[in-house]
């Protein structure tokens, strides 16, 4: 590989990473080494602005690929530019939760015909299905939750006893003793809190919502809260700081959001404006100060800002879902937004500025049924995408990462 005399001047192919107008963008495996030998942490490259044209820095890009991904805060993902490979085996039927490990290596999938979760390892962008469980959950996977740490893996089901936990070792994952105290109906939504010390289950059936506190590999139901949602859950999240549970349910006020206090769930006061209808999937912002909710009726996405307890609807995007919400997610930065839904093009992905939120265009290569459940990785790479129809999951790629900005012209050496 030739030297590079500018950034400008450089092809993708030569330093491993593309080329967009004189930025650098940079796969997360690329760091960067001066002519000293000394590393230069790309974060720390943001901090502290290379020198201008006047005095060229000669850097040198490197693989490292025995590290752990680490994305820095001043990356921009650009948003699923690529739709990778199915999988060889795929689910089997309706895929209606999909579920990213905290590390992003492994992806689980809910789905309607047995074996009713599937589990892929991640190598790359190849996802290769691990051996089924020894023991199966009993009923359609209706939703699916991995433990902060990663190490238990939670499936919501049809038909007693409603939920199967698994403790994963390596790659085997083994059924642990059911709780002492079951859901009372089927199961549809499946959170653990941020320290993975609380489990929430949303059901059919009263008390509609059921949490238990872990102890090892004991969980044990808490009392009920005070105030109880009023009819069937269909999904459940915590903020990131564990300080608030919202479940969203079928009958008004279709979500209820619930201050924890302890082991004390106290109900906070509706929101002023509710969402229109059935409530069917539910998702915090990363920093606590958004809350997304999918629904049945039009706009299809109500979105709250957050003030100390009280949630304030913002204006409805200029561009709505095109069809009954089904699920919701953010991208870890918090900077984007994306709603699975029930008509063409079946998702829809905003970008957040301020309290507005502008849809973008339509990935480039469209979905063959309904979004049931969107998840984007850990680091913000991949989205999955559970379907209704064949091949019951798909997965997006984001190639490239845009650094907010980098002073150009910069030297590479091979």
């Amino acid at each position: 590989m030739a030297l590079v005399k500018s950034i400008t001047d450089a092809k993708a192919e030569e330093i491993n990473a593309p080329i967009l107008s004189s930025a650098l963008l940079v796969t997360p495996n690329i760091f960067l080494e001066a002519e000293n030998g000394s590393q230069i942490d790309l974060g720390q490259v943001a901090e502290e602005p290379l020198p201008t044209t006047s005095s060229i820095v000669t850097l040198k890009a490197f693989d490292i690929a025995d590290i752990s991904v680490v994305v820095p805060e001043w990356y921009t993902p650009i948003m699923p530019n690529a739709i990778l490979s199915n999988p060889a085996t795929l689910p089997p039927a309706n895929s209606y939760s999909v579920a990213w490990s905290p590390d992003g290596q492994y992806l689980a999938i809910a789905h309607s015909n047995t074996p009713f979760i599937t589990i892929y390892k991640r190598n790359g962008d190849l996802f290769t299905k691990l051996t089924n469980p020894t023991t199966l959950p009993s009923n359609t996977g209706n939703a699916v939750a991995w433990s902060p740490d990663g190490q238990y893996l939670v499936v919501a089901h049809g038909t007693t006893p409603f939920i199967t936990i698994y403790k994963r070792s390596g790659d085997i994952f083994t059924k642990l003793a059911n709780p002492a105290t079951l859901p009372s109906n089927d199961s549809y939504g499946v959170a653990w809190s941020p320290d993975g010390m609380y489990l929430s289950i949303g059901h059919a059936g009263l008390p509609y919502i059921t949490i238990y506190k872990r102890a090892g590999d004991v969980f044990t139901k808490l009392p009920d809260p005070a105030t109880l949602p009023p009819s069937t859950v269909h999904d459940v999240v915590w903020s990131s700081g564990g300080q608030y549970l919202c479940v969203c349910h079928a009958n008004a006020p279709y979500v209820t959001i619930y201050k924890r206090n302890g082991d004390v769930f106290t109900k906070l006061a509706d929101p002023a404006i509710l969402p229109p209808g059935d409530s069917l999937g539910v998702s915090w912002s990363p920093d606590n100060q958004y809350l997304s909710i999918a629904h049945s009726i039009p706009p299809y996405v109500t979105i709250y800002k957050r003030n100390g307890d009280i949630f304030t609807k913002l204006s409805d995007p200029a561009s709505i879902p095109s069809g009954t919400g089904n699920s919701v997610a953010w991208t870890p930065d918090g900077k984007y937004l994306s709603v699975g839904h029930g008509s063409p093009p079946y998702i829809s992905i905003y970008k957040r500025s301020g309290d507005v939120f502008i849809k973008l265009p339509n990935l480039a290569v469209g979905l063959s049924g309904l979004a049931q459940s969107v998840a984007w990785s850990p680091e913000g790479f991949y989205l999955a995408i559970g379907q209704s129809v064949t091949p019951f999951i798909n997965i997006f790629k984001s190639s490239m990462l845009q650094p907010k900005g980098l002073p150009v012209p910069i030297s590479i050496l091979p």
